[in-house]
């Protein structure tokens, strides 16, 4: 029922069944929209293929899943080594290829002949692997004399067993040297020193790179930087256990900074490395290498200081002034008089949040200075409902105008005298006992294990993130002075993670207990949000759970709570003031396999 199939004609990747929309329909010239299975008056067996005879896995146009050019399942040669058994859907391209595309520039081998990727020596790597193989243990290559009669072809994707000579044997491996203008040489060995310009330039039009001619430029690029931090990436890969990706990221990385930096003896500003993404380099550890080597400038803006300027954007220049000083005295503190402490960034921001509705609204009426408010507009401004939004604007603009007025900013302090509104101590409640028993049996390891050291234990999301591996030997946990011994659901689930851990992150050198992605290459921990912002669940109300579990166990001995949980006498009357409570008089919320402490 299908023509023949022209073995010169072009064909196109045939469209799918309109009917099951899983098979390719039965040919395209002549158009038919559905298969052999789906064509009315079926089913009907496909035809063999015109070109290999055979009877099955026919695709479409009188032939196979082998034989069609535009099958899935078409078997081809490497572009690049030739290599047999690469797939259409990677380009024809086998995995090593593939690297050496990003890797190496496009050239003309010297040994072949062909117009192909070119590796560090001036060869391809179909010459490379046939020196490889005829190489003798503890010579150097001999790519002339290993090519002068040709080649052996081999499969595409498969380990070449090379010869068992031990490293200590061989000759130290030379740092791998890139193509000059002036022909293929070495770099020689990393300079001592850099000789840096304390004076840039700096440029008069900022115009985005062309990324094709950038990464060929990268390619090739054998400067001063990148043999000066070449000892430095290989000790930071030993010491952290880079992989072997992970290292070549950073090497690319560093290509592509002195490429796109504006002068070649200048240091690297840290905004330049955000955008390395866009062409294939990495941030963090590119980073951690230039600071290691005393190269970067870091002038990347904090997170309150981007805040900042989106919130205060629209405000009037005087307004956004007299913000911008009273921020940066709250951040770095002020020695003159009147002196004061410096606050933590998180308070800064939470000031600045609250405050900034007000000043908007200001703006929005007209005024152009925070010295024409008055009395009468800070209590129009507050919040009318009561709580703690009203109570953190109150702290907020009484520190806003105190500072200004302090710095003879503004002429009279118009929160002065403004009384605070009294906050209700929060009542703590029980969690789900089914949400918690779903979390411990969480199947990612890393959250079964921090929700059990929360619900069994009761580790504050700071505590959990700063465990190392030291602080836990033979089932327990040594935490502030005191001694935990782990339950054990907690030890099942440590097992666990410890287990994957090894398993995922072999070489790593981060001596905390929980490590991810981005903390396993580096000596950091993981941070408080790891693993719950990805659980979906609150470490503190299931520590409030936990301890009220407790609470409801002992009977309110508010003795043994701070001893067991490490609570102040404020924190532990909270939560013995639950038994009392009309809310908590039902049953108790207990998680599944603790037991009261002895």
């Amino acid at each position: 029922m299908s023509p023949a199939a022209g073995k010169d004609a072009p064909l196109r990747v045939p469209p799918l069944c309109n009917k099951c929309q899983r098979r390719r329909v039965a040919w395209s010239k002549p158009r038919v929209d559905f298969c052999y299975h789906c064509l009315p008056g079926g089913p009907f067996t496909p035809p063999p293929c015109a070109r290999c005879g055979s009877t099955t896995d026919y695709f479409s146009q009188g032939l196979c899943q082998r034989c069609h050019p535009r099958a899935p399942e078409k078997i081809g040669s490497c572009k690049d080594c030739l290599a047999w058994g690469v797939f259409p859907q990677h380009n024809f391209l086998c995995w090593t290829c593939r690297w050496w595309r990003t890797h190496y520039p496009r050239g003309v081998c010297d040994y072949c002949g062909r117009d192909t990727t070119v590796g560090d020596q001036g060869a391809c790597r179909l010459c490379l692997e046939q020196a490889r193989m005829l190489q003798e243990p503890g010579r150097a290559l001999d790519l002339a004399g290993a090519n002068k009669h040709g080649q052996q072809l081999f499969f595409a994707n498969m380990q070449f067993q090379r010869f068992n000579t031990r490293r200590a044997e061989l000759p130290p491996r030379r740092v791998n040297n890139w193509k000059t203008p002036g022909g293929w040489g070495r770099p020689g060995p990393p300079p001592k020193r850099l000789a840096l310009d304390e004076w840039v330039q700096p440029t008069l039009i900022d115009v985005e790179p062309d990324p094709e001619r950038l990464l060929q430029r990268a390619l090739i690029e054998n400067s001063e930087l990148t043999r000066y931090c070449a000892p430095i990436v290989r000790e930071h890969a030993e010491r952290f256990g880079w992989s072997k990706k992970q290292r070549n990221d950073v090497v690319r990385s560093l290509r592509l900074l002195q490429t796109i930096r504006d002068s070649p003896t200048a240091k690297i500003r840290a905004s330049d490395v955000l955008v390395l993404p866009r062409w294939g380099g990495s941030i963090a550890s590119a980073l951690d290498v230039l600071e290691a080597a005393d190269l970067l400038i870091d002038d990347r803006p904090r997170p309150l200081e981007l805040y900042f300027t989106t919130r205060t954007a629209a405000l009037p220049p005087v307004m956004r002034e007299q913000l911008e000083t009273w921020m940066n005295v709250l951040l770095g503190g002020a020695t003159s008089a009147p002196r004061q402490r410096s606050r933590h960034p998180l308070t800064v921001k939470t000031h600045l949040r609250s405050v900034v509705p007000a000043v908007t609204a200001w703006a929005d009426a007209g005024h152009q200075s925070l010295a024409e408010i008055t009395p009468a507009q800070v209590r129009a401004a507050l919040p009318e409902a009561g709580g703690s939004q009203r109570a953190l604007a109150e702290r907020g603009l009484r520190s806003l105008f105190k500072t200004l007025k302090a710095r003879k900013l503004i002429f009279a302090n118009p929160a002065r005298g403004l009384k605070g509104t009294q906050l209700n101590g929060t009542v703590p409640l029980p969690m789900d006992t089914a949400l918690i028993r779903e979390h411990l049996n969480s199947p990612k390891p890393v959250i079964a294990l921090a929700v059990a050291l929360v619900a069994f234990h009761a580790l504050t999301a700071k505590e959990v993130s700063e465990l190392l591996l030291t602080d836990i030997v033979d089932g327990r946990l040594t935490l502030d002075g005191r001694v935990i011994p782990l339950a054990q659901p907690v030890r099942e689930r440590l097992a666990r993670w410890l287990d994957y851990r090894q398993q995922k992150w072999p070489n790593t050198q981060n001596p905390y207990l929980i490590v991810n992605q981005r903390t396993a290459p580096r000596l950091m921990a993981a941070g408080r949000t790891y693993p719950w912002q990805q659980a979906g669940i609150g470490p503190q109300k299931l520590r409030e759970d936990r301890i009220l579990v407790e609470v409801r166990a002992t009977g309110g001995d508010a003795r043994r709570l701070s001893d067991l949980f490490g609570l102040g006498i404020e924190s532990t009357n909270r939560y013995v003031d639950t038994l009392g409570h009309p809310a908590l008089t039902g049953e108790d919320s207990q998680v599944p396999g603790t037991s009261t402490p002895t």
